[in-house]
């Protein structure tokens, strides 16, 4: 028996499918139990619950052969790294206590850093907790989502621009589909490693000209890339809804990226190879 969470999100949804595919026994987790009746019509066992409950989590693994997790961004707590903590410890006690044999985790390049790293700095948080419960921990360090860019369709759509946070429009970074990630995490608790391991899985590279480029012809019209220099990162992320607090945490990340501090180091690599014009035909409409 499987168990994965964030099934209401693309990479869980996209792993408990292909798992399902493969008649695979699975136990998804959602917090509403309205958004579990599609997944016990398909033949998943449900859990209603939260990751940050230890008791309920150890009584949802005990028994299980793989658990997969990940780690929400609540943007709306008053205390993000606070939050971060507090699910961290609560995945890791009830893994503790349940003594489920193998997890995969949904981390990212940069958790390897402590500091510096913006909203990863709670994987790195995870990611150490979960290898101190004795769990052979398959941590995936995924690049850039390749659906980070539907953040720019509506700045696209009404001003004909693209917002670049990159320290240069030819600056390209590998991006990676959920789908892809989802079929990995998949792969991985079907398959595990012989030990712990970290693997980066990066996707193709794109800078900011052409994902420009193609967003534009995604939305019918060319689009100006409008440069936000890093003085103004996190004063433009305010104007876009985030709180002071997170946007400066994201501002670090994007810092991170741009200075090379943030770079694959995982035991080994993967690569997706869905397009970012695949990911703009789903998300565009």
């Amino acid at each position: 028996m499987f168990v994965i969470a964030g099934v209401t999100g693309h990479v869980g949804g996209v792993a408990a499918r292909a798992l399902l595919a493969q008649k695979q026994p699975i136990k998804v987790i959602v917090r509403d139990a309205a958004k579990g009746k599609a997944w016990s019509d398909s033949g998943a066992e449900v859990a209603v619950g939260a990751l940050d409950d230890a008791s309920f989590l150890a009584s949802t693994l005990k028994g299980a052969t793989g658990f997969f997790v990940l780690l929400p961004g609540d943007l709306r707590a008053g205390d993000f790294y606070g939050a971060q903590r507090k699910q961290s410890d609560a995945i890791a006690s009830g893994v503790k206590q349940s003594g489920v044999p193998h997890v995969v985790l949904l981390s990212s390049v940069g958790a390897d850093l402590a500091e510096g790293n913006g909203p990863i700095k709670g994987l790195h948080q995870l990611e150490n907790a979960l290898r101190a419960t004795g769990t052979k921990l398959s941590a995936i360090r995924a690049s850039y989502f390749a659906e980070n860019i539907g953040n720019s369709i509506v700045p696209a759509k009404q001003m004909g621009i693209y917002p670049n946070f990159s320290p240069s429009q030819d600056f390209a970074l590998p991006m990676i589909a959920t789908k892809d990630i989802g079929a990995l995490v998949a792969r991985t608790l079907v398959s595990p490693p012989a030990k712990s391991e970290t693997i980066d899985l990066g996707g193709p590279a794109y800078s900011p000209k052409q994902l420009a480029e193609k967003l534009g012809a995604a939305v019918g019209k060319p689009l100006q890339i409008i440069d936000v220099p890093p003085a103004a990162h996190v004063s433009t992320l305010v104007q876009a809804g985030m709180s002071q607090e997170v946007a400066g945490i994201y501002a670090e990340m994007f810092a991170g990226f741009a200075s090379g501090k943030i770079v694959p180091k995982g035991d080994r690599s993967e690569t997706g190879t869905t397009t970012i014009d695949e990911v703009l035909r789903e998300i565009v409409v």
